[in-house]
């Protein structure tokens, strides 16, 4: 017997998860929005071996290659997880999970219900950004709360609410995407008692590898050490990958299953190399190519931006008028033109010619997932954005 549940409403998922967690059937959890219906999701977890069709949860992602897939981990390893989570981050003092991102995204099922269901924390649900003002509320009553976000929402919860300060936040966890290592100082005003860690891992890990402390050190791509039990190395080509007691047992994508065994070592998607005791990344595949024989980073681009312009940011590949290669830097909310002339500046300091974006434009706001990440192919459909610069090659 298996089961789907697709979100609804804040306060009844979590009385469908806490049934469904009670129950020995394996479980998926969807979005509202999900790129998979639930009908194709319930054909595809009748149809696992019978080992994987109890005592297991399937989470749906679409990842960094747009194409749907379901990672199914073991719910003795996500409890694991939960309470190696618990020892890592000294969470003992919280008493309560504000949950701002959709549940059915790893890390919050992961780092907020599991963990709230192992500890007996209370979990209060929000819809988040979506909603400010019930967000606001909980925030406002929140108790030694642990809240968890994705790099993106650091500068739009410090817009949405400038004058506030939310002493009952003791943990801020962020996961997915870059780490707002630039906003730190705006978040200690928003949350003056609350301890800030950058969470690093990916779907397959269930989803977490690495923790850092955000004042370990000032740079964004430093993902600190792996947690307890967790293995990290590089292949010939960079690319990083992992061997976790908690990782996922299984992928179903583009038709097939593929089984992960516990001495496999799984590929993040990402590049990086060793920084001290820990890991610094060097961006995904996709993020790292050559313009007229330069090296382009676009983490490194990111990290001189945020020197200089502290709202969202986005950047999606492009290529200029001659057909060579490029990107395109994306921010918002608009920039005026002295703003951009800062950016220009920082980059112009920093980065030779061809390390800059062919254009830059300017957006009320940046598209995202129902996770809260930037939604990276809608980014790449500038649409009729306005274009603050261009290079004009």
């Amino acid at each position: 017997m298996t089961r789907v549940l697709v979100e609804q409403d804040p306060a009844a998922d979590l009385a469908a998860l806490r049934a469904a967690w009670a129950d020995e059937a394996t479980f998926a959890y969807l979005p509202q929005r999900a790129p998979l219906a639930a009908d194709d999701v319930a054909r595809i977890l009748s149809g696992l071996p019978n080992h994987l069709r109890s005592g297991h949860v399937a989470l749906l992602t679409s990842g960094s290659t747009g194409r749907p897939k379901l990672v199914i981990g073991a719910r003795d390893r996500a409890a694991a997880l939960a309470r190696a989570l618990h020892a890592a981050q000294d969470n003992t003092r919280c008493a309560q999970a504000i949950v701002a991102l959709p549940l059915s995204y790893s890390f919050a099922f992961v780092n907020q219900w599991a963990w709230a269901t192992e500890h007996g924390r209370d979990i209060v649900p929000t819809r988040g950004l979506a909603e400010p003002a019930l967000l606001r509320a909980a925030l406002e009553r929140a108790d030694n709360a642990m809240l968890c976000l994705v790099g993106v929402q650091a500068a739009m919860l410090i817009r949405t609410f400038p004058d506030a300060a939310f002493d009952g936040v003791a943990r801020l966890h962020f996961a997915g995407g870059r780490f707002p290592q630039e906003q730190l100082a705006a978040l200690a005003r928003l949350f003056p008692r609350a301890e800030v860690t950058n969470n690093y891992g990916c779907a397959e890990a269930m989803p977490r590898l690495t923790l850092r402390a955000a004042g370990a050190s000032g740079d964004a791509s430093d993902i600190g050490r792996p947690l307890p039990g967790i293995e990290l190395r590089t292949d010939d080509a960079g690319r990083l990958l992992f061997r976790s007691p908690y990782g996922a047992v299984a992928v179903h994508e583009d038709g097939s299953l593929r089984t992960i065994a516990s001495t496999d070592w799984t590929a993040t998607g990402d590049l990086a190399e060793p920084a001290g005791a820990g890991w610094r990344l060097l961006g995904r595949a996709n993020e790292i190519f050559k313009r007229h024989g330069e090296k382009v980073s676009l983490p490194a681009v990111l990290d001189t931006v945020g020197t200089a312009w502290t709202g969202e940011t986005g950047v999606y590949r492009a290529t200029d008028r001659v057909g060579e290669d490029g990107y395109v830097l994306v921010l918002a909310p608009s920039a005026d033109a002295p703003q951009v002339r800062g950016i220009l500046g920082a980059l112009r300091a920093r980065h030779p010619r061809a390390q800059w974006p062919l254009r830059i434009e300017v957006a009320p706001a940046l598209p995202r997932l129902h996770n809260g990440k930037l939604d990276h192919a809608a980014l790449g459909r500038s649409g009729d954005r306005a274009v603050a610069w261009d290079q004009r090659i």
